[in-house]
Formats: structure tokens, sequence, C-alpha cells
């Protein structure tokens, strides 16, 4: 168990280390930045509310990405989000090339999107992706081999199989 300090310093120091894949990964779900840094900060203070003890960095970052999917996955049942007409977001700060391939993978459906940010924006493996999302292995292979050829179809002029991210 932490003592206040310790937790607080944990907190701090994942803060640092993950904030930002965290805002990444509920952006794909939610695809508005204001909303996926409210579920950041919300995945925060459940840390700080419940003081999870981690085996190691790596079981506290899992514990993180799942804890900002099933917020995310909460936010968007909710009826005020259902109900709202967002604001687009503005990603003409990318260069055209990143942003043509950021909107390619925002619209495609969310079993596709997730595992494809997990696996090319976050480095994870198919066993870990499958892990984090509590699917087989084989299933999210699935979904990566069905959301690159999407993404190639979309994107076009791709020559290789693997769609550069």
């Amino acid at each position: 168990m932490y003592n206040s300090y310790e937790l607080n310093e944990s907190v701090r120091r994942a803060l640092d280390l993950y904030s930002q894949s965290m805002i990444k990964i509920a952006f794909t779900y939610l695809k508005n930045i204001a909303d996926a840094e409210e579920v950041a900060q919300e995945v925060f203070l459940a840390y700080l509310q419940k003081r999870p003890v981690f085996q190691s960095g790596e079981h506290e970052k899992a514990w993180l990405i799942r804890t900002t999917i099933n917020k995310s996955k909460n936010m968007l049942k909710t009826g005020w989000f259902k109900s709202r007409n967002p604001v687009p977001e503005d990603l003409s700060y990318l260069p055209e090339e990143e942003n043509e391939v950021l909107h390619a993978v925002l619209a495609l459906d969310k079993k596709y999107r997730i595992p494809i940010h997990l696996h090319y924006y976050e480095g994870y493996s198919i066993q870990e992706i499958a892990a984090i999302m509590g699917s087989k292995s084989a299933t999210v292979g699935t979904w990566l081999a069905r959301g690159r050829l999407i993404l190639k179809e979309k994107i076009g002029g791709l020559e290789d199989e693997e769609v550069c991210l």
C-alpha cells in the first residue's frame, strides 16, 4: 500500500509517462480532444481514489490503458454524448499526408481503429492488444489485417502490405 507521498509521486510519474498515450487512445474512441483529455483526467482520478498496486511498469500502463478504454466506452454510452453535435477537430497542423492517414484511421469502425492505434501508434503486439481488449489473438490479427486492407483502399497508392502509420 502507498503512503500519501508515494501515491502522489506514482501518479505524477504515470502522468508524465502515459498521459499523452491515454489521450490518444481516448481520442480514437471519442474523436474529440477535449473529451479525450477529460477521460484521461478521470482515469488519473480513479488512480488516486483506488490506489492500485502494480507488479511492474507494464502492469501499470496496461491498467491505465484498460481504464482509459472503459471510461471512453462509458462516455460514448451517455445520453449527453449521443445527443450532441461535436465540432470537428482541426487537424490542419499535421502534414497533409499524416492528416489524411489519421482521418482514414479515425473513419474506421471501432473494432479496427483501436487495434490499429494500439499496434502502430503505441507499439503493442497482437497478444498484448488481445489481453488489453479482452479478445483472442486471432481475432485481433483479423481486425488488424482488415483494418489495413480498408486503409489501403481508402488511402491508395500503397505498394506493400503494411500501412505506414
